[in-house]
């Protein structure tokens, strides 16, 4: 899913590219992805995009007179730059936003079609869309400490849900995590002081770093590649290989469709946490400790 990072950077190239250029026309390939009626398509067409701003994961177009667009890749999703009237994909298309001198494509490389577009009228209608989660770059520790004791989760849920923190998956939370030293299983309301304060620290560095990275990545293009494995990620989609700081093998907690990635050497004391497949399928041979793996 592309996460705060990624959106980020979708929103500084949607601003260079189509900022000040007019709507020409909003082709919606099928029934699936636009999830209003009212505003029609039609009111957006013709205006002169204003800007962009970031709600979430989500890209809200500004269209002028209290107009939005408002844009969630979810998991699949992406945003392409194409030439004026460009096609739209028969399987992985979902839509085009047609301006005079290119094409942004909408699709969805998956086969569950949960991409969306809403168009939605005024500020409280925007505001609907909001989780209300705290923004990463806004909050202070404080913040933080208040949105993680606000429920009980172990620290990899709080870090992904939308409604305690804004923009963060999978992905960055393995990092985070990870640069906080900190194990995804501890809870959320146990988290003292200190590991807090560090925990922040990362999220800020981390998110920051990887934001620097992307849009240097891109330059003065579109993203073509959004994914949520790099290369010079430290943990996330490393299960197996060393971590860069320790050197003990990368780790996973795999449930059902999402996986955890963490270091023990950097972030459980040794500890092998249990894969629930897993540690049912080997049982006693199960390894808990990174001795008991070696």
């Amino acid at each position: 899913m592309p996460e705060l990072p990624d959106v980020v950077v979708y929103i500084e190239r949607l601003e260079a590219f189509v900022r000040g250029q007019t709507l020409e026309r909003l082709r919606i390939a099928g029934p699936s992805v636009l999830r209003t009626f009212d505003p029609p398509v039609s009111t957006v067409e013709g205006r002169t995009v204003e800007g962009f701003r970031r709600i979430g994961k989500r890209i809200v177009w500004e269209m002028g007179d209290d107009l939005f667009i408002v844009v969630h890749l979810m998991v699949s999703g992406r945003l392409r730059w194409r030439d004026r009237g460009a096609a739209i994909p028969r399987k992985r298309g979902l839509a085009a936003f047609d301006f005079e001198h290119g094409t942004v494509l909408f699709t969805e490389e998956g086969t569950k079609k949960r991409a969306s577009i809403h168009i939605v009228e005024g500020e409280e209608a925007l505001a609907e869309h909001d989780r209300g989660g705290v923004e990463p770059f806004d909050m202070t520790t404080d913040d933080l400490a208040d949105a993680l004791r606000r429920e009980r989760h172990t620290l990899k849920r709080s870090l992904t849900d939308a409604r305690l923190l804004s923009g963060i998956g999978g992905a960055y939370s393995d990092e985070i995590m990870h640069r906080a030293r900190l194990s995804p299983l501890v809870m959320s309301d146990r988290l003292d002081a200190e590991e807090i304060a560090r925990l922040h620290a990362a999220i800020t560095t981390v998110l920051s770093e990887w934001v620097s990275r992307l849009r240097d990545e891109v330059g003065d293009g579109f993203p073509e590649k959004v994914t949520a494995f790099h290369d010079d990620m430290a943990v996330h989609g490393k299960f197996g290989e060393e971590c860069p700081v320790c050197g003990a093998p990368v780790q996973r907690i795999v449930n059902a469709s999402n996986e955890t990635n963490y270091c023990p050497g950097c972030q459980t004391g040794g500890k092998i946490l249990a894969d629930r497949s897993l540690s049912r399928l080997l049982k006693d041979d199960f390894p808990r400790s990174l001795e008991e793996l070696e």
